[in-house]
C-alpha cells in the first residue's frame, strides 16, 4: 500500500510500512487527555420526606378525620389529634418515609380532596 508524499520526487507516493504504527503517519487524531474531577467522599445524609396536609375551607373535620383512618391506618384519638392540628395550627405531618413513599402518600390525599404537600424533615 502506498500513501502520498509530497516532498518526494517521482510518483508522490511512498510504500506504507506494515506495522508502523497509523499514527506516526499523522493519520488518527491523539486521545484526548482529561483531567481527573475532584470527587467529593463526603456522601450527603438521607434526611427523609414528610407529608403534610394544609387546613382548607372545604372538607369537614369528620372527612379529614375519616381519610387519615382510611390511608394511614390511625386509631381515632390519633386520627382526631392530626386532625385538630391541621384546623388550629393549619397544617399538620402526617406521615414520613422515603421520598417514593411520601409522593404516594400526598397521591393518596389528593385522590380524597385534601390539600397535601411533602417536604424535607427539618
Amino acid at each position: 500500500m502506498c500513501l502520498p508524499h509530497s516532498s518526494r520526487r517521482g510518483s508522490g507516493w511512498f510504500p506504507l510500512v506494515l506495522g508502523t504504527p497509523v499514527v506516526e503517519w499523522g493519520l488518527m487524531p491523539q486521545p484526548a487527555v482529561l483531567d481527573r474531577p475532584e470527587v467529593d467522599d463526603v456522601t450527603a445524609e438521607d434526611r427523609p420526606w414528610v407529608v403534610i396536609v394544609w387546613n382548607d375551607p372545604i372538607n369537614l373535620m369528620s372527612y379529614v378525620t375519616f381519610v387519615l383512618q382510611k390511608l394511614f391506618g390511625y386509631d381515632l384519638d390519633k386520627a382526631t389529634a392530626l386532625m385538630l392540628d391541621v384546623h388550629e395550627k393549619g397544617k399538620a405531618v402526617v406521615a414520613s418515609g422515603t421520598r417514593e413513599q411520601s409522593e404516594m402518600h400526598v397521591f393518596r390525599l389528593h385522590e380524597h380532596g385534601l390539600w397535601a404537600t411533602l417536604e424535607h424533615d427539618e
